[in-house]
């Protein structure tokens, strides 16, 4: 699997738990560690996606941060906050399913990185959060056997050297027999029974 194939997997995966969320659960409280938020609502931690979603078009055309600006700051979920992060995860979708140089520089807050360890950098984050804001709110959904798959054969490799970054928490054991999604979030320390 390539870089681009598994950033849509996982932007796929994050935008159908959130379009399981119901209206009336955006004010629930979100985990604290979820966010650099005091005491973060769900509607923050949509929000927070929604602005990084926002910023994957400037960043496949090579702009750098002080080139956007506040262009994405601000509340981007309106009334509507549901179909506005999906309308924003629309531009997106469509700018990553463009031809990429995965090697091209791109301009990152923290660092230039080549274009594919930017979107497994994105991709990581956000197919481990959709799979955790489904299991906080009791949602039926398991990420896809081929995202499984490509996380699988991306990460496996890098996994305790994003560990060292403090990318991901200790490894959490899980049940003896577990499919490989579970296998892969206890040895990325987001497995909870």
């Amino acid at each position: 699997m390539n870089q681009q194939d598994l950033f849509l997997m996982s932007d796929a995966a994050l935008r159908d738990v959130i379009d399981m969320i119901d209206h009336d659960q955006l004010s629930q409280p979100a985990p604290a560690e979820w966010s650099r938020k005091p005491n973060p609502t769900l509607r923050d931690i949509i929000a927070y996606h929604a602005y990084d979603e926002a910023w994957v078009p400037d960043v496949l055309a090579g702009r750098t941060v002080e080139e956007v600006g506040t262009r994405h700051d601000g509340d981007l979920l309106g009334d509507d906050p549901i179909a506005s992060y999906d309308d924003i995860n629309d531009a997106a979708m469509e700018a990553v399913s463009r031809d990429l140089d995965f090697d091209r520089i791109v301009h990152l807050s923290y660092g230039d990185f080549p274009l594919g360890d930017y979107l497994v950098h994105t991709s990581t984050y956000r197919a481990f959060q959709a799979w955790s804001i489904a299991h906080s709110l009791g949602l039926d959904f398991s990420l896809p056997e081929p995202l499984v798959d490509g996380l699988w054969e991306i990460l496996e490799p890098q996994i305790e050297g994003f560990r060292a970054m403090g990318v991901f928490p200790p490894e959490v054991p899980v049940p003896a027999g577990s499919d490989r999604e579970v296998q892969l979030l206890g040895k990325v320390g987001y497995w909870k029974p």
